[in-house]
């Protein structure tokens, strides 16, 4: 989509929409703390406009860094954490490699091994993943299945190793803290979509953060910035 039509009758500019979602995404804040930040700034915009703006631009800000991701390592940790919506738990499967770099990750209404399937396809589709030599998981039933199934298809190598350990999956666990701390201020999500959605900008602001991004620093948030603005085609 061009950046001309993407930011089309918003009426506001695209570098405050961008860094409100970038805000949001990486911080731990709620939409009515940005539009009090906004209003310290001399910008009028209203909580509900931002809501509008994240769920517009946090699905593309994760589709467009893609392309721009360092290769990650063979080793994967895999392991689904929980994310109330609707004052329901849903799922939400996260993998990172040995280093910590984050593969990917999805949402699910579900916790059997056809998600678990259908999550580890999606990693595998992954421009900056590699085929697993070794994959990391805790006790749940449905990972065997889930391998047994991409082995069948010759998703995955025969020689592929599933090794079940929950205390050597420690680095994916420590991982969820970060998209943990930064969804607990928003008090659940009110529809899958919008979870959806929302966790796709936080999951692509944890994977700047981390400097898996090719040029950018770790750390360095007007780096960060820059890139952003710079993805979205609105770079000084």
């Amino acid at each position: 989509m061009a950046t001309s039509s993407l930011f089309k009758w918003r009426h506001f500019l695209p570098e405050i929409i961008l860094l409100n979602v970038r805000w949001y995404c990486r911080y731990s804040l709620n939409y009515r703390d940005l539009e009090e930040m906004m209003q310290d700034r001399g910008v009028k915009v209203d909580h509900s406009t931002i809501n509008r703006w994240l769920l517009k631009y946090a699905p593309e800000l994760d589709k467009r860094i893609r392309r721009y991701l360092k290769p990650t390592n063979d080793s994967w940790k895999t392991d689904e954490t929980y994310i109330k919506i609707k004052g329901k738990w849903k799922y939400l499967y996260r993998a990172v490699d040995s280093a910590g770099n984050t593969l990917d990750f999805m949402l699910s209404a579900k916790r059997d091994g056809k998600a678990a399937a259908r999550f580890f396809r999606k990693v595998l589709k992954g421009q900056h993943t590699q085929t697993p030599r070794v994959i990391t998981v805790d006790k749940n039933a449905a990972y065997p299945v889930a391998i047994d199934a991409l082995k069948a298809d010759e998703a995955i190598k025969k020689e592929t190793e599933l090794r079940q350990s929950k205390y050597l999956n420690n680095v994916v666990e420590q991982d969820h803290r970060n998209i943990k701390r930064i969804v607990k201020p928003m008090m659940g999500f009110k529809s899958f979509n919008s979870a959806r959605r929302t966790l796709s900008g936080i999951e692509a602001m944890n994977t700047i953060r981390k400097g898996q991004v090719k040029g950018i620093e770790q750390g360095s948030s007007v780096s960060q910035a820059k890139f952003i603005e710079a993805l979205f085609g609105i770079a000084a």
